[in-house]
């Protein structure tokens, strides 16, 4: 399969590329450290990415960025970017892209356990993480062309938590999160919002 990853030089974008590359021919785009550059928050940037790529596949979100702040400190400029970045440039990832996916494709988005399962300073990201389970669900339902489309909600990855001097306990490997991504791309089901933790 010809597959575009967007967000493939973070942390579980390139875990998602380890785990499908020499299967598949992989398409790398991110902001900055990419081949193919994107800026998710431009609808724009999202039209030209699709233009220069051609036909696809499929589409691996693993991007997008939200604020974590206690609900005061949360400012309008906050919201504007959860908003626009991990939640609008998702779905404008699925709207501008299914006419470039190839009939019988499938499009993943990156949503996260947040959504489900608030904690103190997540009301940003808890607000975009839900709203994106949400669309995934309705999206499937009207995508054309045998399209699927699916959400993978992944939990505190262990690569992060020791990035932030977090302890690691409770989180999870990419490697492992990855496979929630290879089971989307390389499966049959559809409108799911998926859990890498409740396989692993």
């Amino acid at each position: 399969m010809r597959i575009l990853l967007v967000g493939a030089s973070g942390t579980i974008g390139s875990a998602v590329a380890a785990a499908l590359s020499g299967r598949h021919e992989l398409i790398l785009a991110s902001a900055q450290k990419s081949a193919e550059r994107v800026d998710l928050a431009d609808p724009q940037s999202i039209r030209a990415l699709f233009s220069r790529v051609g036909r696809v596949d499929a589409v691996v979100s693993a991007a997008g960025r939200a604020a974590f702040k206690s609900l005061t400190e949360l400012a309008d400029e906050d919201f504007e970017l959860s908003l626009s970045n991990k939640l609008m440039g998702q779905v404008n990832l699925v709207r501008l892209g299914l006419a470039s996916v190839n009939d019988g494709g499938s499009i993943t988005l990156t949503a996260g356990y947040l959504a489900r399962h608030p904690i103190p300073g997540s009301g940003a990201v808890s607000l975009v993480n839900a709203g994106l389970e949400g669309f995934g669900r309705s999206a499937a339902l009207e995508a054309p062309r045998g399209i699927r489309v699916n959400v993978v909600s992944p939990p505190w990855v262990t690569e992060t938590l020791v990035k932030l001097g977090r302890p690691p306990e409770g989180g999870l490997d990419a490697a492992v999160v990855a496979q929630a991504y290879v089971s989307s791309v390389e499966g049959t089901i559809t409108g799911q919002a998926i859990d890498p933790s409740a396989a692993s």
